[in-house]
């Protein structure tokens, strides 16, 4: 963030990845669904970006990268959000992306450090994304299942955060690599307090657990696991399929979002009428051994 006066301050991100669907429009509308979703976590309105692209010299099609690029704008035209430019490099691999400016209020800011115990935690998109996706490069995911994951890849996390300001909330992360147990614990050691999940709350693609029996789990799972296994706990009756769910790496998740007790059904109500499917699926507590719990 960048302040410009008392009233006014910049959020500036970038995020670009390599194709996760086969399909150029689809994949260059999740790239700035997922670009935009950092500043909508800040409680931030995104008003600019700039494209970034990396793309073959030899043997490209152009208009696959037309495609990419029109999925793009057409998301970036949903958020109101003007592209002012971009950059292309050549590159074996094809990489999409945007830079993207937003302005926010200096005193109105959300960040994942602030969690109160006593809060209700809850979660706007469900989880898999990273397993379904996976299984799509491997052909192995069902064709249902993969417009789930696009569609739900491709919504702006935009209607969840113009919600969530309008309410008692305290901090909020949108979940992407680290999946909602590693961006949780990012949250929850900042905010120096502990996390509870109840696992039977937690909403997820049906497939993906199927796909994770069969061996389908990024690699960044195990790795996010290797980083948060001391401070977590799981309670024995939760599957081991369902933790790795839980520590999944999302492209374009949702937001997870503290909110005052008091103030939960309130935004969950909101959340409905507005068409985002929200699920209450925790509590903050103060802090013990343990950063997150899982039950």
């Amino acid at each position: 963030m960048y302040r410009l006066d008392d009233s006014h301050a910049l959020v500036q991100t970038v995020d670009f990845f390599t194709p996760v669907v086969d399909d150029p429009y689809s994949y260059g509308a999740i790239a700035a669904a997922n670009s935009l979703s950092d500043v909508y976590a800040m409680g931030g309105t995104p008003i600019t970006a700039m494209a970034i692209a990396c793309f073959p010299e030899k043997g490209g099609d152009m208009d696959v990268l037309a495609r990419i690029m029109s999925g793009g704008v057409d998301k970036l035209h949903e958020a109101d959000v003007a592209l002012v430019g971009g950059h292309t490099v050549t590159d074996a691999e094809i990489k999409f992306g945007y830079s993207v400016t937003g302005l926010i209020h200096p005193d109105r800011v959300m960040t994942n450090s602030r969690a109160r115990p006593g809060d209700a935690l809850v979660l706007t998109k469900p989880l898999g994304l990273g397993i379904i996706t996976s299984g799509i490069k491997s052909g192995r995911t069902s064709s249902e299942s993969a417009a789930r994951a696009i569609e739900i890849m491709a919504t702006l996390n935009r209607t969840a955060s113009e919600v969530m300001i309008q309410r008692d909330c305290s901090a909020a992360t949108d979940i992407t690599g680290f999946g909602l147990i590693g961006h949780a614990f990012e949250m929850a050691e900042a905010s120096r307090v502990t996390f509870r999940f109840l696992s039977e709350r937690i909403p997820f693609i049906p497939e993906a657990i199927e796909l994770v029996r069969e061996g389908v789990l990024p690699r960044t799972a195990r790795t996010t696991w290797s980083m948060v296994k001391e401070s977590t706990y799981f309670s024995p009756t939760v599957q081991e399929d369902l933790r790795n769910i839980l520590l999944d790496p999302q492209t374009s998740g949702g937001l997870l979002i503290c909110v005052k007790a008091e103030d939960l059904s309130g935004l969950m109500s909101d959340m409905t009428d507005r068409n985002v499917k929200a699920a209450h699926v925790g509590f903050v507590e103060e802090e013990r051994k343990k950063r997150i719990v899982v039950e």
